[in-house]
């Protein structure tokens, strides 16, 4: 379990990191990132033995499904069914810390996602999440770093508490000291007839109630 320091506000002195830590994913690999609500825990979203590493790693059952941050909407496209009012609604709530739930295509691992026909996807409001994304080029897992039934956390100390003495553990972490949010991102289900808000987190009200008035 590797930790590299980094730097959200200053990503030129952070960008080997990053670099590092996409590559660890492209290669199968785990990783613990800082985003703009809480740590998560990654990896390739396109590759199903890593996305069972995250279940193992967390101790999260399979029957709950996992998050998945994408570059843009193009490529959210590529994993999900966009229609042009629910392009309309991402556009108003990403980036942020807004986890949209839509209709999946048949292009990711069916662990992912429960097996479910759904999937949820997000853009953070976070520039190094936008870095990790671009070195990337694909999808990724987006689950807060903590063992299940335990608190998702803003604390690195934390982070590598719930880990370091895991049989399973991530192969990166990237520590940005502690965060500035406390709170998992809304949850905003977009695959109905009409918009529903599974769980609230950091998100603007305004931009919320349009979105539910679409």
């Amino acid at each position: 379990m590797r930790i590299l320091k980094v730097n959200p506000e200053n990503l030129r002195d952070s960008e080997d990191a990053i670099v590092e830590a996409a590559k660890v994913m492209l290669a199968g690999g785990t990783i613990v990132f800082p985003t703009d609500t809480v740590y998560g825990l990654g990896c390739d979203a396109t590759n199903e033995e890593a996305v069972k590493k995250i279940f193992k790693i967390k101790g999260r059952s399979e029957a709950k499904p996992l998050a998945v941050i994408v570059r843009d909407v193009e490529m959210a496209k590529k994993v999900a069914t966009v229609e042009r009012k629910i392009e309309r609604a991402m556009g108003i709530v990403w980036p942020g810390a807004v986890t949209v739930i839509l209709w999946r295509k048949y292009k990711l691992p069916e662990i992912l996602t429960a097996r479910e026909q759904t999937i949820g996807l997000r853009i953070p409001d976070y520039k190094l999440t936008h870095l990790l994304s671009e070195n990337m080029g694909r999808p990724y897992v987006a689950t807060s770093a903590n063992i299940s039934g335990q608190q998702a956390t803003i604390k690195i100390g934390e982070v590598i508490k719930y880990f370091e003495k895991n049989i399973f553990k991530p192969d990166l972490i990237l520590d940005a000291g502690d965060l500035k949010c406390c709170e998992p991102s809304t949850v905003l289900d977009l695959s109905g007839e009409k918009p529903k808000i599974v769980r609230i987190g950091p998100v603007n009200k305004d931009k919320l109630l349009e979105i539910l008035s679409i």
